[in-house]
């Protein structure tokens, strides 16, 4: 399940990528329709499942915390995700969503006022050194990606951080998938309030029957992958989940390479290994050191 959502989610970046430019969409028209549909599918999808969908707006506390993860997590991520894409490409995107790990690190150090462990400053320092590596491909002096595509893809690390720490109360009371769906569709009418899609004169772009096809393939794949990928935590651990998550940047490379001919330097892509390695390291010994911790 892990491995097949994270391919899945892999996938969903080069048909971003593909559809924004030869459709020539824009990033809030694109992402009304994906959250929105999105959102609608898993409700109904829950609905089938006898799941009660409207209890968690009887009590304001609850309405509050999913108002704010709706729009500065769930949107914020899915955001900042499609406009790196966007000024940039699937897979420097994908592979700056896992600079969140680093983002929690210094977050939690900073609230307590302290140094991180030594193992979470090997990992934060190692996947730094990746990312150094990634953006610069060895020439301290030049990124290989534009300026802006640097900033959208620090903010992507940084939503995708608040996005995995905010609503774990929210989602422990709740259930993850209901969460989920309810932000999504929220996100979507947001963005689609902000930028009324209903006046944009993007429909004509996508009233063909490959548009179509393609849209619909980035709402299904994406929505398939969450469930997917959030089922499976139910028969493996959260940092089995994290490692075997590597498999959606690997796959947005392979496509990337057979669809677009984009390939990463030598060194872009020692620098792009020596993250995920890192970030595993993160996890494992943050597992090791919370079982020394119990003993």
């Amino acid at each position: 399940m892990v491995i097949g959502g994270a391919m899945l989610w892999g996938a969903t970046g080069p048909l971003i990528e593909w559809t924004l430019a030869f459709y020539k969409l824009s990033v809030p028209f694109l992402l009304t329709i994906r959250m929105s549909t999105a959102g609608i599918l898993l409700l109904v999808f829950l609905k089938i499942k006898k799941v009660h969908l409207t209890g968690i707006f009887r009590d304001r506390i609850w309405v509050r915390q999913l108002v704010i993860f709706s729009i500065l997590g769930m949107l914020g991520c899915q955001y900042a995700f499609v406009t790196a894409i966007h000024v940039s490409n699937a897979v420097v995107a994908t592979l700056l969503q896992f600079l969140a790990p680093v983002y929690i690190i210094l977050f939690v150090s900073l609230g307590r006022r302290k140094w991180p462990p030594s193992y979470q400053l090997v990992g934060v320092i190692g996947t730094l050194a990746g990312l150094f590596l990634l953006l610069t491909n060895g020439q301290p002096d030049k990124l290989a990606i534009s300026g802006i595509a640097l900033v959208w893809g620090l903010l992507l690390g940084a939503a995708f951080a608040f996005y995995t720490i905010y609503p774990a109360r929210l989602m422990q009371e709740w259930g993850v998938l209901l969460v989920v769906a309810w932000s999504m569709l929220i996100g979507g009418v947001f963005v689609g309030l902000a930028n009324p899609i209903f006046l944009s004169a993007e429909w004509p772009k996508i009233m063909s029957f490959h548009a179509i096809l393609s849209i619909v393939g980035i709402v299904v794949i994406g929505t398939l992958a969450f469930v997917l990928f959030l089922s499976s935590m139910r028969f493996i651990a959260a940092v089995e989940t994290s490692i075997l998550s590597a498999f959606e940047p690997l796959t947005a490379m392979i496509l990337s390479v057979f669809w677009f001919g984009e390939f990463l330097a030598p060194v872009q892509l020692f620098g792009a290994f020596a993250m995920l390695v890192f970030v595993t390291w993160l996890s494992l010994a943050g597992k090791e050191k919370l079982e020394e911790e119990k003993a």
